[in-house]
């Protein structure tokens, strides 16, 4: 058994001979918000979201299916959130700032989640509309098939690139 042992008591502390290392931080991935990479991609998705929704909305008959009418919907929605997004990008690189903000970084991870997402579902919906009116009805000539088809591959090439930002932000956030 060990007994009590006394300890003199320091008046002092003891004199740092080293600095505590500094904390690492994730580098910027391009890509992430706050980047060039970033803000390209945010430009990417405006641009084939817009063009999904203007092809979509010149169309007369859209309104006739609802998966169309969810597109219309699901694309103006990604439109506007990622224009918001590429300005606050092109803000934050003309003040050479970065979103470090937990807050911030988790409501562009799950806006880019919930957007991505919709985006996606009113693709899939409007392909397979497209595709029953194209091979299955056989009446591409009385409805505007091309239209529609090009509206929904814009569509999809805004959930494409939606979903690097929405997984380059999950990531951020997860390793704050």
């Amino acid at each position: 058994m060990s007994g009590p042992a006394v300890h003199p008591v320091q008046v002092e502390a003891p004199p740092m001979t080293e600095a505590p290392p500094p904390r690492v931080r994730m580098k910027d991935i391009q890509g992430m918000a706050g980047t060039t990479g970033g803000l390209f991609l945010r430009l990417c998705q405006f641009v084939f979201a817009a063009v999904s929704l203007c092809v979509m909305a010149s169309t007369f008959d859209f309104p006739v299916f609802t998966a169309f009418c969810y597109l219309v919907a699901a694309v103006g929605l990604q439109s506007l959130w990622s224009l918001s997004l590429a300005i606050l990008d092109a803000y934050a690189i003309l003040v050479r700032r970065n979103f470090r903000n937990h807050a911030v970084v988790r409501l562009f991870a799950v806006g880019d989640g919930i957007t991505s997402t919709l985006t996606f579902a009113a693709a899939c919906a409007s392909a397979g509309i497209t595709v029953l009116m194209g091979n299955d009805f056989e009446n591409c000539d009385i409805n505007n098939c091309k239209r529609f088809m090009s509206a929904t591959a814009m569509a999809f090439l805004s959930w494409f690139a939606a979903t690097p930002s929405f997984l380059l932000n999950f990531w951020s956030l997860a390793s704050q």
